[in-house]
C-alpha cells in the first residue's frame, strides 16, 4: 500500500463514521469530492503548463484549493502526476492546509461545531428549497443535507461529551 494515500483513507473513514454517528450530512463528503476533483484538474493543468513553458498556476492558488477541501485531490495529483511533490517549502505549507482541514473536521464534533454546522446546513437547504422550483432537486437536497440521526441530542458534561437518543417520552 502506498502510505501517501493514507490521509485520504482516514478522511473517508472519518467522514463515513461521522455521518453514521449523526454529526455530518452527506453533502460534506460531496463537497470534499468536488473540491478534490477540481484541485486535481488544476494540478494537471499546471503540470502541463510547466512542461510546455506556459503560464502557470500560482502556488498560493494551489494552496488555497487545498485549504478549501481539495487537499485529497492534491495528494493524488502530487503522486500520480509527480507535480509539486519534492519542493519542501511547498510541501510544508501543503501539510499545514491538511492540518487546518483536520482541525475543522474535529471542531465540527464539538457541541458548538455541531450547532454551527447544523445551522449552516439548514440555511443552505432553505436557500435551495426557496430558490429552486423542482421537486427532484428538493428531494436530492433533502437527502444530501439530512443528518443520519436527527433524533439525537448532544449534551456536554464538564468531563466528556455525551450523545443520547431521544425516547418517545422525551419528545413529548
Amino acid at each position: 500500500m502506498n502510505f501517501n494515500y493514507l490521509p485520504i483513507v482516514v478522511l473517508a473513514v472519518g467522514l463515513s463514521g461521522s455521518y453514521y454517528l449523526g454529526f455530518m450530512p452527506p453533502v460534506i463528503f460531496l463537497i470534499y469530492s468536488i473540491a478534490s476533483i477540481l484541485t486535481y484538474l488544476i494540478y494537471a493543468k499546471d503540470k502541463q503548463a510547466a512542461k510546455n513553458n506556459q503560464w502557470r498556476v500560482s502556488e498560493a492558488r494551489l494552496h488555497l484549493l487545498s485549504l478549501f477541501f481539495g487537499w485529497p485531490g492534491a495528494v493524488v495529483a502530487q503522486q500520480k502526476l509527480r507535480h509539486k511533490s519534492t519542493k519542501w517549502s511547498f510541501r510544508i505549507v501543503f501539510i499545514v492546509t491538511i492540518l487546518m482541514n483536520v482541525g475543522l473536521v474535529v471542531g465540527v464534533h464539538t457541541n458548538d461545531g455541531t450547532k454551527h454546522l447544523r445551522d449552516w446546513i439548514y440555511q443552505l437547504e432553505s436557500l435551495v428549497v426557496v430558490n429552486i422550483d423542482n421537486q427532484l432537486i428538493h428531494t436530492a437536497a433533502s437527502l444530501l443535507f439530512e443528518f443520519r440521526n436527527s433524533g439525537i441530542n448532544a449534551t456536554e458534561d464538564s468531563r466528556f461529551y455525551i450523545r443520547k437518543s431521544q425516547t418517545s417520552n422525551d419528545k413529548l
